[in-house]
């Protein structure tokens, strides 16, 4: 019986788990650019009762089956899915959104470089494209005090309309980044990533080259997540969490009735 309470437990802790992501993921139904997780469970070793193949009593034939008893069930990883999401039509020119795969490139407040789908961008006091935060886009160009208009095109590149010239001046190229494994990289808060030895190095193009997605001005990429799904993924998880709790609340009614048994 205590077994069976053991099991039990691993079941309620690991759908505990999956509660807090599905949590995680309805908090940030409105985060620009999230990316909905996904907790991914494995099964606990086995406890070998009887082995499958080896002779039988009689040592003429083989045991067909063997008797393995599940220990339980352990959270394997967190993934993030980054599919795309959808996006929405804003009023600022300087609202970036990507059509496809890659990633903007930030620096980071320590000067390392980290990665976001977030494209909501501004001018600081120096009329350098920084995030909500005040975190540097890279590679950066510099807005002109006299500018007009800011114009991107699909492929990333920055055009400036200047107060008293025809033509456009070029302000310099967005360039976007990749990754082999996206869901290896590390989510460090404020719609930002960063790379490790899982994610693999980062691989820079121009928007619309290489596989890249392309540039959408003034729009911005919505989050992926889907309120029905992360709804019914929740129920599904309170009604496994009060089935392990049955378990636990039967092996031990089972257990009293022995302890009783033997008075």
């Amino acid at each position: 019986m205590l077994k069976a309470l053991a099991i039990a437990a691993t079941g309620m802790n690991a759908q505990q788990t999956n509660l807090e992501v599905i949590s995680n993921n309805v908090a940030n139904i409105n985060t620009t650019g999230f990316k909905r997780s996904r907790a991914e469970f494995t099964d606990l070793l086995y406890q070998n009762e009887r082995t499958a193949g080896i002779a039988g009593t009689t040592g003429l034939s083989v045991v067909p089956e063997g008797a393995y008893v599940g220990l339980g069930v352990k959270t394997a990883a967190v993934r993030n899915l980054h599919q795309q999401g959808g996006l929405a039509s804003t009023s600022n020119k300087l609202d970036l959104a990507i059509t496809g795969r890659g990633w903007f490139q930030i620096s980071g407040a320590d000067g390392e470089t980290l990665y976001t789908r977030a494209g909501a961008f501004n001018r600081n006091a120096d009329g350098q494209l920084v995030t909500i935060d005040g975190l540097l886009l890279q590679p950066g160009f510099t807005v002109p005090p006299e500018t007009l208009e800011v114009h991107i095109n699909n492929t990333g590149e920055v055009f400036a309309q200047l107060a008293g010239q025809a033509e456009m001046q070029s302000l310099g190229q967005i360039a976007l980044a990749s990754f082999a494994n996206d869901a290896g990289l590390e989510a460090v808060g404020d719609n930002l990533f960063r790379a490790n030895e899982s994610s693999g190095q980062a691989a820079t193009g121009v928007p619309g080259s290489s596989g890249l997605g392309t540039i959408r001005q003034g729009y911005l990429e919505n989050s992926n997540v889907d309120a029905v799904k992360e709804i019914t993924e929740m129920i599904a998880a309170q009604r496994a969490y009060e089935m392990n709790s049955k378990v636990i609340q039967a092996a031990d009614e089972m257990s009293a009735t022995i302890t009783q048994g033997l008075r």
